[in-house]
C-alpha cells in the first residue's frame, strides 16, 4: 500500500497491520491513549473501499460505522473528508442515530422520537434479530467498524452482539477499544452488575471467534509531546484488567501523586497569576473536573473574573444551529435549490465561515427534495422537531478554553490540561462508602491525565456550595441548599429550560426579538430570570419567569422548568413554597433553532413552519428577592 496522504502522517507498522487486514477479517484493536486510532480507522476505511481487486473492495453503503457520541462521529467524518480518498461516502453514525433510522424504516407507523434512547436501542436489537437489515432497501453490512468498544455496556453491547451474531458468516469487523479508558460504567447503578459488564464485550468476542479473531495493538503515543504529558501512560497496561479494589486504589494513588508534584501546581482559580495565565495562553486548554458540580463552580469563577471559556455540555444535548431556523424563515417555498440556499446562507450572520459545499451535501442527503438538486424544507423542519438534525452540521467548537468533566472530554486532546486536584482514596471512601467504584475512579483519572499534548497541571479544588437533588431523587433537579432541610438558594440551569412552544417575545415584537437574538446575544452572556407575577400556572408549577438579556426579554421559562422549580421549592407537604423574584448567574449556552407550534409561529409573523431561534441556558442560578435589591441599594 502506498501512502498517498500528503498532509497526513505515515502509518506505523502497527497501524499498517490494522489497515491491511482483509474486508472479512474479524479484528480487535487495543489502542492506548493518543495512539492514533482515529487516523488508523480513516485509513482502514479507505483501504476497505479502495482495494485494487474489485471483489475485495466494498461500497460505502456496505460499511457500518458506529460511535458513541455526536462529537466522535463528527470528528471521524471530518477526518474522512480531509484524509480519506475512496471512503468519503462512508457515514459515521451514533448508535442512537443508526437505531432510530433502522426503526423508522422497519416500523414507520410508530413515533420513535417519543421513545427513550435505551428503548430504541433494545428495539433495534430485536429488529436486527428479525432480519430488518435484509428487508426493503436495507443493506446488510459487509463490515462493521466501532470505536471505544470498552464502553459497550448493557443494551448497546447486546445490540452489537446481536448484529455480529446475525451476520457472522458474511460480515467482517474492526473494533477498537482500551479497557483502561472504560469510564461509563456509572450508567449501571448496581456495582456487582457494573463489575460484570466491565470487559464483557472483549470476553464475548474472544469466546465467539476463538479461531479467527485477529488481536492487534497500537502502542505508540502520538499525543503527548513532553515528559510532563506522558506521566500517566505507563499505567495504561496495568489498568487494562484491574478489578480488585486494593490494586485500583494503589494505581489511583500513584497517578494522583504524579499529578500533584509541586512543580505542576497552578494554585486557585481566584489567584490573579493563574487567571492571567489562562487569559494569555494562546493554545487550547482544558480544565477537567471529576463531576459536573465542580465544572459549574469553576465556570462560574472564570466568568466572575472575565476569563472567556466554554462549559462543555452533556453529550446527549444536541442543539441545532440557529442558521437552520433563519434559512427556513427566509423562504416560503416548499423546496430550496442550491443557488437559493447559498444566497440565503450568505445573508445569515455567523461567527464562523461555513463551507457551503459541505453543508449543502449533508442537507441534500438528510432532506432530499422531490426534484433533482433541491431540499424538501418540510423534511428539514421534521429533522429539527425530531432531534435528528445531522451531527456534522453542528456549530464548530472553537473556544480556546474548555471547562469539562473528565467523561465529557474523553477522546479529546488539548495543548494544556489542568486537572482539579483529585481527592485521596480515603476521602473517596468517606464520601461514597459502599457505592465507591475504585477501578472506575482510577480509569477516569487516567483519562484525565492523558488528554494533554504539552502541559499538564493541577489546580486547587474550589469550595463547593451544597448541591442537592429535588425530592432526593437521583434524577431530580439540582439546586443549591444548606444544612437545614428547607434551605433553598438557587437552581442549576439545564437544556429545555427555555420555552420552545412559542417564539420568544410577545407576538407584536417576536420578529424584532429574533433579530435581537441574532445580533446581540451570544454564548456566555449572562441572563436573568424575572418572575412575571405571583400566580402559578398550574397546581404543581411555579409562576412564569421571563428571560432577560441586558433588561430585554428574550424568552420565557418552559413548563418543565416551572414544574421542577415547584419540586425544588416544595420542601414537604405542609410547606408553602416561596418564589424568588429573580434568578441571577445563569448564562447563554448557545442560540439554537427550535421547533414549536406552527400556529404560534404564524401568528407572530415568523412564517408557518413553526421553527425559530431561542437561547439555551446553563450555569448556577442564584435566587434574589426584591428586598435583597433594596438592601443593596
Amino acid at each position: 500500500m502506498i501512502d498517498a496522504y500528503l498532509d497526513s502522517p505515515p502509518l506505523t507498522e502497527e497501524q499498517r497491520a490494522v489497515v491491511e487486514q482483509r474486508w472479512d477479517a474479524r479484528v480487535l484493536v487495543t489502542a492506548g491513549a493518543g495512539a492514533g486510532k482515529t487516523h488508523t480507522l480513516v485509513r482502514r476505511l479507505d483501504a476497505l473501499c479502495a482495494n485494487e481487486d474489485p471483489e475485495e473492495a466494498l461500497e460505502a453503503s456496505e460499511i457500518l460505522v458506529l460511535t458513541f457520541s455526536r462529537a466522535a462521529a463528527r470528528e471521524l467524518r471530518e477526518r474522512i473528508t480531509r484524509h480519506g480518498e475512496r471512503a468519503r461516502r462512508v457515514r459515521a453514525q451514533t448508535f442512537d442515530a443508526w437505531a432510530y433510522g433502522l426503526l423508522r424504516q422497519s416500523y414507520p407507523d410508530k413515533d420513535w422520537s417519543a421513545v427513550s434512547f435505551l428503548e430504541r436501542i433494545e428495539a433495534a436489537a430485536g429488529a436486527v434479530e428479525k432480519g430488518a437489515l435484509e428487508a426493503g432497501d436495507a443493506v446488510p453490512p459487509a463490515h462493521v467498524v466501532i470505536d471505544e468498544v470498552q464502553d459497550l455496556l448493557g443494551d448497546r453491547r447486546e445490540l452489537v452482539e446481536t448484529l455480529l451474531d446475525r451476520y457472522q458468516e458474511s460480515c467482517g469487523f474492526t473494533v477498537v477499544g482500551d479497557a483502561a479508558q472504560s469510564v461509563y460504567g456509572f450508567q449501571i447503578v448496581d456495582l456487582t452488575e457494573r463489575a460484570d459488564e466491565t470487559g464483557r464485550f472483549f470476553d464475548w468476542l474472544r469466546a465467539s471467534y476463538p479461531d479467527d479473531l485477529v488481536e492487534l495493538r497500537l502502542t505508540k503515543n502520538f499525543r503527548a509531546v513532553t515528559p510532563e504529558a506522558r506521566i500517566a501512560l505507563a499505567h495504561g497496561q496495568r489498568l487494562q484488567n484491574v478489578s480488585d479494589a486494593d490494586e485500583a486504589a494503589a494505581l489511583y494513588e500513584e497517578m494522583r501523586e504524579l499529578l500533584l508534584d509541586p512543580a505542576n501546581g497552578m494554585g486557585a482559580f481566584t489567584d490573579p497569576f493563574v487567571l492571567d495565565g489562562l487569559r494569555d495562553f494562546p493554545d487550547t486548554c482544558a480544565i477537567l473536573t471529576r463531576d459536573n458540580q465542580q465544572a459549574l463552580v469553576v465556570s462560574e469563577l472564570l466568568h466572575e473574573h472575565g476569563v472567556e471559556h466554554r462549559l462543555r455540555r452533556p453529550l446527549e444535548d444536541h442543539p441545532v444551529p440557529y442558521w437552520v431556523a433563519e434559512l427556513l424563515r427566509r423562504t416560503e417555498s416548499a423546496t430550496l435549490s442550491e443557488d437559493r440556499f447559498r444566497s440565503l446562507l450568505a445573508e445569515i450572520p455567523l461567527p464562523y465561515e461555513p463551507n457551503p459545499d459541505a453543508v449543502w451535501a449533508v442537507l441534500r442527503r438528510a432532506a432530499r427534495g422531490p426534484g433533482r438538486g433541491v431540499l424538501d424544507l418540510d423534511r428539514l423542519r421534521r429533522l429539527v422537531a425530531d432531534g435528528r438534525f445531522p451531527d456534522e452540521l453542528a456549530d464548530p467548537e472553537t473556544a480556546r478554553i474548555v471547562v469539562s468533566t473528565v467523561h465529557r472530554a474523553k477522546g479529546l486532546e488539548f495543548d494544556r490540561v489542568i486537572v482539579l486536584a483529585p481527592p485521596t482514596v480515603a476521602e473517596l471512601r468517606q464520601q461514597f462508602k459502599e457505592e465507591l467504584d475504585l477501578p472506575a475512579e482510577a480509569r477516569a483519572l487516567y483519562v484525565a491525565l492523558t488528554r494533554a499534548r504539552h502541559d499538564l497541571y493541577h489546580a486547587d479544588r474550589p469550595d463547593l456550595p451544597i448541591f442537592k437533588r429535588a425530592g432526593g431523587r437521583k434524577n431530580g433537579r439540582r439546586f443549591l441548599g444548606g444544612w437545614r432541610q428547607y434551605d433553598r438558594y438557587g437552581i442549576v440551569g439545564e437544556s429545555g429550560d427555555v420555552c420552545a412552544d412559542s417564539p420568544p417575545g410577545h407576538e407584536p415584537d417576536a420578529l424584532a426579538t429574533q433579530t435581537y437574538l441574532l445580533e446581540h446575544v451570544a454564548p456566555s452572556h449572562e441572563v436573568v430570570l424575572r418572575r412575571r407575577h405571583d400566580l402559578p400556572l398550574g397546581e404543581w408549577q411555579s409562576p412564569p419567569y421571563a428571560l432577560l438579556h441586558n433588561g430585554r426579554e428574550i424568552g420565557e421559562v418552559s413548563e418543565r422548568f416551572r414544574q421542577e422549580l415547584f419540586q425544588v421549592q416544595k420542601v414537604n407537604r405542609g410547606w408553602d413554597p416561596w418564589w424568588p423574584d429573580e434568578i441571577h448567574g445563569l448564562r447563554v449556552d448557545i442560540v439554537e433553532s427550535v421547533a414549536g407550534s406552527t400556529a404560534a409561529g404564524a401568528n407572530a409573523g415568523l412564517g408557518d413552519r413553526g421553527v425559530w431561534i431561542a437561547p439555551r441556558i446553563t450555569g448556577i442560578g442564584r435566587y434574589r428577592r426584591a428586598d435583597d435589591e433594596e438592601q443593596r441599594a
